[in-house]
């Protein structure tokens, strides 16, 4: 990750703006601050299989931020009507560095109710992640709520996460994430999306939608524009997803 050498008064200041843009890399950092990432309904399709893409590219005054990369690539598969499983490879680049294997990660996600059973919609997420640089461990349960208000839909995602390692403090987490959803049509939905933890604060305009085909098979995508909101995060967060079901 980025080398910070010792630092005046001036210098860490900049200190505390790395280290939340560094917080934004799900493999390398993990726990230490929530991740610009993306936001969890509750529900799950029965047997469905999917490959997912997800790109994150930060854009900051600071050179030494600036350009910094993450992707991750995916297959997950559903194992039931309400649970699914979800398997990660994730690579990332610093400014001037070329892309790198950073780490894994596994998903679970359970549904627990009934889309439409009770006045919202619930679930459950299993998150377990290993870092190779430095070498750590985190585990997470979100909670999951979805909620139609006329066309509109709430979405929030709360999380408690566990760091641990050798080479990092051990440590609790708890990360936040909505998104008020506009179902204009379903191959172009906007949405207005926030995040927040203990150093990363952020808020901006997205869309999503999906592509239906025949034979079951969807294409989804999404983009956000995520802006943040005090001098710890970066000027801006740019997520792009892409997931082909199957």
């Amino acid at each position: 990750m980025v080398g910070i050498e010792a630092v005046t008064h001036c210098g860490a200041q900049r200190l505390a703006r790395l280290a939340g843009c560094m917080f934004l890399l799900p493999a390398a950092v993990m726990a230490d601050g929530f991740t610009v990432d993306r936001i969890y309904q509750p529900y799950v399709q029965p047997y469905e299989r999917e490959f997912e893409y997800r790109a994150l590219y930060l854009n900051d005054a600071d050179a030494a931020i600036d350009g910094t990369q993450v992707h991750r690539l995916s297959y997950g598969h559903a194992l039931s009507d309400r649970w699914f499983v979800e398997l990660y490879v994730i690579g990332a680049n610093e400014p001037d560095d070329s892309l790198a294997l950073e780490g894994y990660e596994a998903e679970v996600k359970w549904q627990l109710t009934e889309q439409g059973e009770y006045f919202a919609d619930w679930g459950l997420l299993f998150e377990l992640e290993y870092a190779r640089d430095p070498r750590a461990w985190e585990y997470s349960t979100t909670v999951l709520f979805e909620k139609e208000l006329g066309r509109w839909s709430a979405t929030v995602n709360a999380s408690l996460a566990r760091e641990w390692g050798s080479q990092i403090q051990n440590e609790w987490e708890t990360e936040f994430a909505g998104q008020m959803r506009y179902r204009y049509r379903p191959v172009f939905e906007p949405n207005v999306a926030l995040y927040s933890s203990e150093n990363v604060k952020g808020i901006g305009p997205g869309a999503q939608g999906i592509r239906k085909f025949s034979g079951g098979r969807n294409l989804q995508w999404q983009l956000n524009l995520v802006f943040g909101i005090d001098g710890a995060s970066p000027d801006q967060a740019i997520l792009g997803v892409i997931e082909y079901e199957f």
